[in-house]
């Protein structure tokens, strides 16, 4: 066996024995240091907000979306410090912005860069709402699907190449990786996660969401507004999730525990 296949073999190995995603504890595979995923995604989303028509802060709308946010990291660092895993979001630099565009999305990147589109937002109706679907993005990045993901794509198209070989060899192999995972191109935050991915979003929101003093119960409602949407053409934070049902079953089921946070 060649010594940088034995290398990548045994460097995944070591990452899926030590990283577990919070809440779930599900063990996962993290090829990519989580400082490169920040770096890449901080660059991007400069030039994202470049690119397109943030709204002002003055705006309500825009108002409402840093103030659940900021709530919302609160959560998110309580939870983990009262876990002992505060360094799961060390370097995180989080933002919330509101981008006028007709997308029914939203999406938080690695290092807690967070966009929602007006489109989605007469979804959402309220507060309540908004929580729903920040938490929902929010775990996402926690969770770290986005390294898995591309973790996934760099074992297909690199082999046996170690992350650190990759990094000094073929870095741009790995920003192209980076680009395709993150729809960067066509459409930023367009990660297709998993459906395992997207329930493991759910529970973890219901969590941070109660923490940071929302109900919940929020989130059944939502989705079911969010499934009327559906038909031939479903909304790009529904095209790769749970089935509607399937969704809203596992949610009512895991909100007895969700609700233990919620004060």
């Amino acid at each position: 066996m060649k010594k940088s296949l034995l290398y990548g073999l045994i460097l995944s190995l070591f990452f899926i024995a030590c990283s577990k995603v919070p809440i779930t504890n599900r063990r996962q595979l993290n090829l990519l240091p989580e400082s490169q995923m920040m770096s890449m995604s901080y660059d991007q989303y400069d030039e994202f907000l470049v690119q397109n028509t943030v709204v002002s802060e003055s705006n309500v709308q825009a108002k409402s979306i840093k103030e659940i946010g900021n709530k919302m990291a609160a959560a998110v660092n309580q939870f983990l410090g009262d876990q002992g895993n505060l360094k799961r979001v060390k370097g995180y630099e989080w933002d919330f912005n509101l981008v006028q565009d007709d997308q029914v999305n939203a999406w938080c990147m690695p290092g807690g860069k967070v966009v929602f589109y007006t489109g989605i937002l007469p979804v959402c109706q309220d507060d309540n709402g908004i929580a729903v679907v920040m938490s929902h993005e929010i775990a996402h990045a926690i969770a770290r699907h986005g390294n898995e993901r591309m973790s996934q794509q760099m074992a297909i198209q690199m082999g046996g190449m170690s992350v650190a070989s990759a990094m000094q060899e073929k870095p741009e192999a790995l920003q192209a990786i980076f680009n395709q995972a993150y729809g960067l191109g066509s459409t930023l935050g367009a990660l297709k996660f998993s459906r395992n991915q997207e329930s493991e979003a759910d529970k973890m929101g219901l969590v941070f969401m109660a923490m940071a003093g929302y109900n919940p119960e929020s989130a059944i409602s939502f989705w079911e507004r969010m499934s009327q949407l559906g038909g031939q053409k479903p909304p790009k934070m529904m095209s790769t999730h749970p089935s509607d049902e399937r969704r809203i079953a596992d949610l009512k089921a895991y909100l007895p525990e969700a609700m233990k946070y919620y004060k």
